[in-house]
């Protein structure tokens, strides 16, 4: 597959969800409803499975704000390579092309942008993710140098620092059970920035710490053994684009413009991956020094709408945390007609 839903952002989303608040993915995905039970209307955009869980949360804990009109897309990004797309996007003038204006709120953490989604302050909240593919993995779980931890069953009943709640923690706990744990066996200690987590680990504070490449390959230059990682399962870590459905409502042709352009950013990045290091990359913090020039970007897929598997591991995983406490249909939820 080579689409995402990001458990991260779909545990967002999901949150506002359940107060009844309204949203729409445009990921490809559908969802409505309230706080009695029905999804927020959500149409994704899908590109991966990760952030399914984020998105969720959202939809179920509330959001609000006023309806767009001809405002700014206000979009939050988070210091990863999910973001280059809506960059590239931006600096080669395809929003503009497009016919939409975007605002790019940077954020900290996965939680940081969630808690800005739920208050209401951005109408768009982005987690785009990669596929982990056989040469190109997108998480890594990482020992700590000072530990003996080689393979995944030495970490049993060891604490990761992880952002709980977040598809940082999903994917690490379903990369987990399909190789043996049991969810028991998994402990995590909460770390919510990334920045900390990788510098915990490098200390030797903490044994072990799942993280997003290309922060895992530097972690690993200095010292982090890799216990394991996405490239054999690769459909638990995918993201989606969640708009406000006022937006979608009140603006469908600046949704489908918004994704014309990512279509066209991803091409681009696609074709030329050594023109980005010296310039986006590295202006917007999304590779650290010490990785530019040395990592080669994976390939940004198109948009293609999530599978039922997808969507009911992640709603499991939800109900499992007690992160949300309604059902939802697949057919309820996902809707393609805005994929490209």
């Amino acid at each position: 597959m080579n689409g995402y839903i990001s458990i991260v952002f779909l545990l967002g989303v999901f949150g506002a969800l359940l107060n009844g608040e309204k949203w729409k993915m445009r990921m490809g995905a559908k969802m409505e409803g309230s706080r009695l039970g029905r999804f927020p209307q959500l149409q994704a955009l899908t590109l991966t499975s990760s952030l399914l869980v984020g998105m969720l949360v959202l939809l179920l804990s509330g959001c609000s704000g006023a309806e767009p009109e001809t405002a700014p897309l206000r979009i939050g990004v988070l210091p990863i390579l999910d973001a280059l797309p809506l960059y590239v996007a931006e600096s080669e003038g395809f929003f503009a092309e497009a016919g939409v204006q975007v605002t790019l709120i940077p954020g900290a953490s996965a939680a940081e942008r969630d808690q800005l989604l739920q208050a209401g302050q951005l109408d768009v909240g982005v987690r785009y993710a990669m596929q982990g593919t056989s040469t190109a993995p997108q998480f890594r779980i990482l020992a700590a140098g000072n530990t003996d931890i080689t393979t995944p069953e030495q970490l049993h009943g060891i604490q990761r620092g992880v952002s709980q709640g977040m598809v940082i923690e999903s994917v690490t706990e379903r990369l987990l059970m399909a190789e043996g744990l049991a969810a028991t066996e998994i402990k995590v200690l909460a770390v919510l920035r990334i920045p900390e987590r990788l510098a915990l680990l490098g200390a030797g504070q903490i044994s072990a710490a799942p993280l997003p490449e290309p922060l895992a390959s530097p972690a690993v230059q200095q010292g982090a053994q890799v216990i394991l990682g996405d490239t054999h399962h690769p459909q638990y870590s995918c993201s989606v684009f969640a708009f406000r459905s006022e937006v979608i409502t009140a603006q469908p042709e600046m949704v489908r413009g918004f994704l014309t352009a990512i279509e066209r950013a991803s091409s681009r990045i696609n074709a030329d991956k050594a023109r980005w290091d010296g310039g986006l990359l590295s202006a917007q913090k999304l590779v650290l020094p010490v990785v530019l020039g040395a990592y080669t970007l994976p390939d940004y897929s198109g948009a293609e709408a999530p599978t039922q598997e997808q969507f009911k591991d992640v709603a499991l995983w939800l109900r499992e945390k007690g992160l949300i406490n309604v059902d939802g249909e697949y057919t309820e939820v996902i809707d393609d007609n805005f994929l490209l």
